[in-house]
C-alpha cells in the first residue's frame, strides 16, 4: 500500500473533526511532562474539546480550502491541535490557564469562529468567561431589577398596612369616650 493510501483517511479524520469546529487552536507541547500532558488532556476533555497530536503535513492537508488554511504559517514543530465545537473560548481559556502553571506549554495560534488569531488575540480570548457564566452574569442583571422592585413594593404595602391599621384604632377611641 502506498504511503498516500495510509495518510488519506488521518486526513480526512483530521478533515471531519475540523469542519463543524466553531475554534482551533494548535499548541507547541514540547518540555511538558506526562503529568502535566494527562492533566491538560483531562481538562479539555472534561470541557469537550478535542485534543490530539497529528503531522504538520496532514493538518496543512486538512485544512486546504477551509477558514484553518489561515493556520499554515503556524505549522512548524510539534504541533498538537484543540478542537471545540460547542464553546468558541474554551480551548484558548483551558491552554492560556494551563500555560501559567506549566511554562513549556505555548500557543501558537488559532480560529476562532472564523478570525484567525496569532497568540496575542488567543491570550485575549481566553480572557472572555465561558457561555454558561456569561448567561448566568446576564440572568442575574436581568432579575435583580426585579428582586429590588419586588422588594420596594413589599415595603410600600407594608408601610401602607401599618397606616391603613392606624385610623381604624383611632376611629374607635372616639365612639368609646362618647358612651
Amino acid at each position: 500500500m502506498a504511503k498516500v493510501e495510509l495518510k488519506q483517511p488521518v486526513i480526512a479524520a483530521i478533515a471531519e473533526e475540523i469542519k463543524d469546529a466553531q475554534s482551533v487552536v494548535l499548541v507547541d507541547y514540547r518540555g511538558l511532562t506526562v503529568a502535566q500532558d494527562t492533566e491538560l488532556r483531562k481538562q479539555l476533555r472534561e470541557a469537550g474539546i478535542v485534543y490530539k497530536v497529528y503531522k504538520n503535513t496532514m493538518m496543512k492537508r486538512a485544512f486546504e480550502g477551509t477558514e484553518f488554511a489561515g493556520l499554515d504559517d503556524c505549522l512548524k514543530g510539534p504541533s498538537a491541535i484543540a478542537i471545540s465545537k460547542d464553546d468558541a473560548t474554551a480551548p484558548a481559556r483551558i491552554i492560556c490557564n494551563f500555560a501559567k502553571t506549566a511554562d513549556k506549554l505555548e500557543l501558537k495560534g488559532g480560529v476562532v469562529e472564523g478570525n484567525v488569531y496569532d497568540v496575542a488575540g488567543l491570550t485575549e480570548l481566553s480572557k472572555i468567561p465561558s457561555r454558561e457564566v456569561l448567561l448566568s452574569r446576564l440572568l442575574g442583571s436581568m432579575q435583580s431589577p426585579i428582586a429590588n422592585f419586588a422588594r420596594v413594593i413589599k415595603q410600600i404595602a407594608e408601610k401602607d398596612g401599618e397606616t391603613a391599621e392606624a385610623p381604624a384604632e383611632t376611629a374607635e377611641a372616639p365612639a368609646e369616650a362618647a358612651e
